[in-house]
């Protein structure tokens, strides 16, 4: 695997699969089965070790696009760490962060809260701050964390003003990523968003899986303007993985094991397989916490889509406020 997309028209090369460490810089997150593969030790220096090792397994694999945020708990220092270990230079890897959600937990699990979402312009200059002092010379990407139509960052002219000067004066790139149903609604607004004649948005971090497609038409169309399209959540927070076929329709489970049969695959690489084989789409994330799930997740790679894969996925979509609401009710593990 080697740097062989253009990540839309923002100059930079990235590799097919990225990895997120969502799960990874903090102890509890909403994946199923998450609490089967992290050590029972979820201290800072233990899952610095397993980050580390997670981190490595994806490196020597090929993989050189890395996405964390502020709210990801420690991910920002852990990927720090890791690129000091390994001695990478600024131009060995991608690597994008986010701002608008702060971390709430304190190192626990049973928190009541995990984050706390804030769109102002003081948040942004307060974790702009933060991560520039942990990743600068690195960062390529500096994201709004889950812009929404509710939350009003895309009507906020003191932020977008605030993120062109970021993008003016140290010569970063600003994306976006997405949440919730209205998906498309909300990257349909942020393409509009211009400062002084050029587009803001340079890239945009969706959710799209089988299971949640319906921000697909929006992603061609931000792809052909020119935006960079990096895929989240391909693997529905674990519901596309063995562990997770209780959650799905009998047809969907149905369909989903004829793909898997006749690839002789895994769910987790057919359903990454399907995110990778849309036109529109640049990179996708893994949200891989051990070796084995990122050998398993990177196998997609190897798969060929065909017209039978492409026709499961008419039987596969859910309704969105239902994916959706689904989702929120995920607990924290």
């Amino acid at each position: 695997m080697g740097k062989d997309r253009s990540l839309g028209r923002t100059g930079l090369e990235v590799t097919r699969m990225g990895l997120g460490l969502a799960a990874l810089g903090r102890p509890g997150y909403i994946t199923l089965g998450r609490q089967e593969d992290l050590p029972a030790d979820r201290s800072v220096d233990a899952l610095q070790a397993q980050a580390n090792a997670v981190l490595d397994a994806a490196y020597d694999a090929g993989v050189r696009v890395f996405d964390v945020a502020r709210s990801y708990g420690r991910a920002e220092a852990f990927l720090r760490q890791w690129l000091d270990r390994r001695d990478l230079d600024p131009g060995d890897v991608v690597v994008s962060s986010k701002w608008g959600y702060t971390y709430t937990a304190d190192w626990r699990i049973e928190a009541d809260t995990h984050e706390v979402k804030e769109h102002s312009v003081a948040r942004l200059r307060q974790q702009w701050a933060l991560t520039r002092q942990q990743l600068w010379e690195y960062l390529d990407v500096y994201q709004v964390h889950s812009a929404s139509l509710d939350s009003g960052v895309l009507d906020n002219d003191e932020v977008l003003d605030a993120m062109a000067g970021l993008k003016a004066a140290h010569g970063i790139k600003i994306g976006l990523s997405l949440t919730g149903p209205k998906q498309a609604h909300t990257l349909d607004k942020a393409v509009a968003v211009h400062r002084d004649g050029h587009r803001l948005f340079d890239t945009v971090q969706a959710t799209w899986n089988p299971l949640e497609p319906s921000v697909g038409a929006a992603l061609l169309e931000a792809r052909e303007a020119g935006l960079g399209v990096i895929i989240k959540e391909s693997l529905a927070n674990g519901r596309l993985t063995e562990r997770g076929r209780s959650t799905l329709s009998d047809g969907a489970a149905l369909a989903i094991d004829r793909a898997v049969a006749r690839h002789r695959t895994t769910v987790d690489a057919w359903a990454i397989a399907a995110a990778l084989a849309q036109p529109w789409v640049d990179v996708v994330l893994m949200g891989a916490v051990t070796e084995a799930q990122v050998a398993s997740n990177l196998s997609a790679q190897n798969i060929e889509w065909t017209d039978d894969d492409s026709a499961a996925l008419s039987e596969l979509a859910e309704d969105a406020e239902w994916y959706w609401s689904y989702r929120k009710q995920l607990p924290w593990r």
